[in-house]
């Protein structure tokens, strides 16, 4: 097995429609190679591949993403769209593992987002939690900003300011995920 790191641009064919049939997201399952790629462009997928370069388990990088936290904006990147090939194998953790090592390398400022049926793997992962914190992120839906839907922030790399930030979020703390127009 081997981690793999390929920028949306790089991706064959096959591997998108690969990517599509494991995401699994209704609206995407149609998605053509073409705009996949315009789609994702501000992207990187890490990948778990077999010897065979069979995708293992994917997980993609937004870096795209900017939460405005005490009237600052902060530039994460964004951990998203992790799947396994196959269930109960443990090629999830490895693939999160080996993410990690490499965010840590480069320095990233990496953080991800969970339900909190997922706090087991990700704890098993070595991932800090912080429980019950990204409901406190609010999301622009038309004219409204709504909680988000994910239970928990995952601390794959930041600085111990930008962990405390996101650590202090409450109801009346609220962080604003801020879009580009």
């Amino acid at each position: 097995m081997k981690y793999q790191i390929k920028e949306t641009k790089d991706l064959t064919e096959t591997e998108i429609e690969h990517i599509l049939e494991l995401w699994d997201i209704s609206a995407w399952n149609t998605m053509k190679s073409d705009y996949f790629r315009t789609f994702f462009k501000d992207s990187e997928f890490h990948f778990l591949m077999d010897t065979n370069e069979n995708i293992l388990a994917i997980m993609r990088v937004n870096f795209d993403f900017t939460l405005k936290l005490a009237d600052k904006n902060y530039s994460f990147a964004e951990a998203v769209g992790l799947v396994s090939a196959h269930k109960k194998k443990g090629y999830g953790a490895m693939l999160v593992r080996s993410f990690k090592e490499n965010v840590i390398q480069r320095n990233m400022e990496m953080i991800g987002f969970c339900h909190s049926d997922l706090r087991p793997f990700y704890e098993k992962c070595d991932i800090e939690i912080l429980q019950d914190k990204a409901k406190m992120i609010k999301e622009s839906i038309g004219s409204e900003w709504v909680n988000s839907e994910d239970d928990d922030v995952l601390i794959f790399h930041t600085t111990q300011e930008r962990k405390e930030l996101l650590n202090q979020l409450s109801s009346q703390n609220n962080a604003y995920l801020i879009t580009k127009e």
